[in-house]
């Protein structure tokens, strides 16, 4: 029997991140823009985790750390910090800090495992788990639980 061909739906491409030490996953599909790193004009009373709003081509965006939401150290903007502009669902779009952009990577279903029991206060900001090819693990990103508003 000949060897079964792995068919484009069950393969996702993803933009590997990196936060802190840590790498981390976004689907491409949620991914409108990766622009440099810029000045961030702050809005009074938002949440800590929604740093301000910058002009993208005469688009106001708001820009959210992904660290400060996952409840990690405050951002330190570098030279490779990028802010990664996202299509969301509901509040259209959303540039979110990140520390490095490294690359492009397209995982078969076979290498995702979910992280079902890896909740945090019942919401995981992780969907799953990537295995690469040389053992590298890649933290898949929930989008709609990052991007979800909440009193903060």
């Amino acid at each position: 029997m000949a060897e079964k061909d792995v068919t484009q739906a069950d393969k996702s491409q993803y933009v590997v991140i990196r936060l802190g030490n840590e790498q981390y996953g976004i689907d491409v599909h949620y991914v409108e823009n990766i622009v440099r790193m810029q000045k961030i004009t702050r809005i009074p009373k938002m949440p800590k985790y929604l740093t301000g709003i910058i002009n993208l081509r005469g688009e106001v965006l708001p820009v959210m750390s992904i660290r400060i939401k996952m409840g990690l150290e405050k951002d330190v903007y570098e030279k490779k910090t990028r802010i990664i502009v996202l299509k969301t669902q509901t509040e259209g779009n959303l540039g979110v800090i990140v520390d490095e952009v490294k690359e492009v990577v397209t995982l078969e279903s076979t290498q995702v495992d979910g992280v079902d029991d890896l909740k945090l206060d019942g919401k995981a900001f992780v969907s799953g788990v990537g295995k690469r090819d040389n053992g590298d693990l890649i933290s898949l990103l929930d989008l709609s639980v990052i991007t979800l508003e909440e009193n903060a």
